[in-house]
């Protein structure tokens, strides 16, 4: 069994879907700190063919808080005016009536009260409309007795706690973890690497690494369920 854990995002780009896909379980550790100027309530997307940074405005931003207990500051006129962004942005693109509608739910209709909540609930969206059939769970609900271990000792044992014998983590931990550290007590670490992931934009020139918005604006569920595959794990 594979497992995978991580921060909830916003609209994450595509790699973020790459480990949702390659694991069984998805864990969002939804109870550790929030991290300022991160993925978290941030992303890019495509405005008049240049890399545009959106940021979803929460209370009191502070890195000792946890993410699951950040509140999104997010009313309905600044709602609105992303999803207008959005429409400017997309309106032509060849996906947009079949991606704006779930947007325009999830901000307008959809209940949310942290980041934590709009986070998770746009990974849910975005897995659901790709058919990805990956187990998700919350750490705060379903793992909070281990929440008083620290770094990778947390990791191990959330692991080992679902009975999983490979923990996958985004490429960016090799700089974090030690494969031995978690081979030594029963689970392997892999980390997954991100293959070469092209499409057509607006403009000759590809932008990549943008919130997986602009993936789906630009492809169609195939496609993009294709672009999910192109990764090694090593």
């Amino acid at each position: 069994m594979k497992i995978a854990i991580m921060q909830p995002y916003v609209f994450p780009y595509i790699g973020y879907f790459q480990l949702i896909k390659a694991v069984d379980l998805f864990v969002f550790y939804d109870d550790v700190n929030f991290i300022k100027k991160g993925f978290i309530n941030r992303n890019s997307i495509l405005v008049n063919n240049k890399r545009f940074n959106f940021t979803i405005p929460c209370k009191e931003v502070s890195q000792h808080k946890k993410i699951n207990k950040t509140e999104v500051f997010f009313d309905a006129k600044a709602q609105q005016k992303f999803l207008n962004t959005i429409s400017q942005a997309y309106g032509k693109a060849p996906y947009f009536e079949d991606v704006y509608p779930l947007l325009e739910h999830l901000f307008m209709k959809s209940n949310y009260h942290t980041i934590a909540d709009l986070a998770m609930k746009s990974v849910y969206l975005v897995s659901e409309y790709l058919g990805v059939t990956t187990k998700f769970k919350v750490s705060s609900y379903c793992f909070s007795e281990t929440e008083h271990l620290v770094k990778e000792d947390r990791l191990i044992q959330i692991s080992k706690n679902v009975g999983a014998t490979t923990y996958v983590n985004a490429i960016g931990g090799q700089e974090l973890y030690d494969p031995i550290s978690f081979k030594v007590r029963g689970v392997d670490l892999k980390f997954l690497k991100t293959g070469t992931i092209c499409y057509e934009q607006w403009s000759k020139e590809f932008e990549a690494n943008l919130s997986i918005i602009d993936v789906m604006m630009f492809n169609s569920r195939d496609d993009i369920n294709d672009f999910l595959e192109m990764y090694s794990l090593i």
